[in-house]
């Protein structure tokens, strides 16, 4: 369905200009599934922000529901391509870069002194060495705990792995689940994965094996498992997670019975609606494991792209540098709720979870996207299966690992 939205002072233009001037007006087509509430304000907000300081276009958004964008854009990238669509970082935009569907845009990265402004996304938005759209919003992940737990086993909030798992002994010895989570969907434990497998052997190793490109039977993958082992195999982990949903295994956390969750930041209303408070309820970064590495983080990307059919490639590439400024992410952030992605930008101080997380991945060396971002659909599902199987039965590891191995080499070829 074409949607068009237009900004109050753009409007008011509009009507002042005279059918010829009108005439002259540059249009912007922009394909996004930003439908949800939230996204779709923020929506509105940019367009009207731009067009106010740009009256001579005309943008004009195609809006498509979330899921069905998904197959969409693989039919107007080739057939009818817009000026400019939604898409995703890292991996999830690397078919599109390879297949030559994405136009490059290092050129308005390098005006702007992007790679400065947006560090912490140049990475995952950089393939061979080009950058192929601009990230405008994202979400961090990390450990949500109860402060109120910690002070009652008498326990410091960890920096390293190794303090962590010292603490898990200690809430086990009191009756209480060091980590929850409800692997009934399967994601929340690639949340998990992630982060051990990014803190044993770092970001660019991460990318490469989500990617294809390292056999899940490497020695290195394996270490990340072992790591986990040290969670599992005491029991530290909440018994019956197969069985719930996230809400339910945050539920145990506000109930007092499971002391940290790996969960992205979304889950804090949930918390909040259980009972907990600011002063209940911690956020920390996931802790080191092998010393050295970089902190990279997991914080899902929502990015803009020009795509390679685009008409209006030059104003196109006037939005991107718009929609990657400070104020502008500051704005429509502040609608959506979620982190700008640019470190000069601001976020409600008041809210102690967006500033921490808006600390954390804004001085992360990389970001990665998410298990089921990065890595294809097929690919995802079945190492996620995986996950699931290795925590309720870590003694089936090297088989679940040969038959990841399998479909690595079947999918990626």
């Amino acid at each position: 369905m074409v949607q068009k939205l237009l900004g109050g002072t753009a409007l008011a233009i509009a009507v002042l200009m005279s059918g010829s001037a009108m005439a002259e007006k540059r249009t912007l087509v922009f394909n996004t599934d930003t439908s949800d509430p939230a996204p779709k304000a923020a929506m509105e907000q940019l367009i009207t922000m731009f067009e106010a300081e740009n009256p001579d276009v005309d943008v004009v958004v195609n809006m498509f529901d979330h899921e069905g964008y998904k197959t969409a854009i693989r039919n107007f990238l080739t057939a009818d391509a817009p000026d400019l669509a939604n898409w995703y970082a890292g991996n999830r935009m690397a078919p599109f870069v390879k297949a030559g569907q994405f136009t490059d845009v290092s050129d308005v990265w390098k005006e702007n002194n992007l790679a400065e402004q947006l560090s912490s996304s140049l990475a995952s938005m950089t393939i061979d060495g080009k950058q192929w759209g601009v990230p405008y919003t994202y979400y961090q992940w990390g450990i949500y705990y109860n402060k109120d737990l910690y002070k009652q086993v008498g326990v410091e909030v960890p920096k390293t792995w190794d303090e962590f798992i010292a603490n898990c002994a200690k809430f086990k010895a009191a009756g209480i689940d060091c980590v929850t989570t409800g692997s009934k969907a399967l994601w929340p434990l690639a949340g998990i994965f992630d982060y051990l497998n990014l803190r044993t052997n770092g970001y660019d190793f991460h990318m490469q094996l989500t990617n294809g490109e390292i056999p899940w039977t490497d020695d290195r993958v394996k270490a990340t498992f072992k790591e986990w082992e040290k969670l599992v195999a005491p029991g530290y982990m909440t018994a019956n997670h197969a069985a719930l949903e996230w809400q339910d295994a945050a539920a145990l956390m506000v109930q007092g019975k499971a002391a940290n969750y790996v969960m992205g930041n979304f889950a804090v209303a949930v918390f909040k609606d259980g009972g907990m408070t600011n002063d209940s309820l911690g956020f920390m970064v996931f802790p080191e494991i092998t010393p050295g590495i970089p902190r990279a983080e997991e914080a899902p990307t929502d990015t803009i792209h020009i795509p390679a059919g685009a008409k209006n490639v030059a104003d196109a590439k006037k939005f991107l540098a718009f929609v990657a400024r400070a104020d502008v992410q500051t704005a429509i952030n502040k609608t959506l709720g979620q982190l700008p992605t640019n470190k000069n930008a601001t976020v409600d101080a008041s809210d102690p979870f967006l500033s921490a997380g808006f600390q954390t991945v804004s001085t992360a060396s990389g970001l990665a996207q998410f298990f089921d971002r990065d890595a294809p659909a097929e690919m995802a599902k079945a190492g996620m299966e995986g996950f699931q199987e290795f925590t309720v039965k870590p003694d089936r590891l090297d088989a679940i690992l040969e038959r990841l191995e399998k479909m690595r080499q079947r999918i990626y070829k």
